[in-house]
């Protein structure tokens, strides 16, 4: 049987520290959404690249994950963490090949490690809070077995 709580997660109060790292992850998000398009069409135009290239490539992907933060769902919180790893890649990149860009490349690299570090422990808090289980590896691939050996007497 469900809880209330589990069907309604605004009714499943925060803790400080889940708030702490909601914050955080939010500051790195909001500030990465806001870095990209002002350093990569304002600030350092790229040249040899059109707008509609540098904004599929370095905005967009900030995108997709926008409804599921406002709405607050801890599993997009989680898997957010994929979209970052671009902006760390970007980063480290630039770090070797555009020293002259080095102020954009340090802000873009602390705010894809807000976002990484706010997003983990934001995700792995609020799970916690809601009850929220990934089932272990070696638990589902049991059951996963039992299934079917249990299809195989038949």
């Amino acid at each position: 049987m469900t809880s209330h709580n589990e069907l309604n997660p605004q009714l499943t109060p925060k803790k400080a520290i889940t708030i702490r790292f909601q914050r955080i992850a939010i500051i790195g998000y909001v500030g990465l959404l806001l870095l990209m398009p002002l350093w990569l069409f304002l600030l350092e135009p790229r040249e040899g690249h059109s707008n509609g290239f540098i904004f599929v490539v370095y905005i967009l992907p900030l995108l997709l994950p926008l409804k599921g933060i406002i709405q607050d769902k801890p599993y997009t919180y989680a898997w957010a963490n994929f979209i970052v790893m671009f902006y760390f890649i970007h980063g480290f990149t630039l770090l070797w090949v555009a020293q002259e860009q080095l102020t954009w490349v340090v802000l873009e690299l602390l705010f894809a490690s807000m976002m990484f570090i706010g997003c983990t422990y934001y995700a792995r808090h609020r799970g916690q809070e809601l009850g929220l289980k990934i089932q272990k590896l070696k638990d589902e691939l049991a059951t996963e077995k039992a299934a079917h050996e249990f299809d195989n007497k038949d």
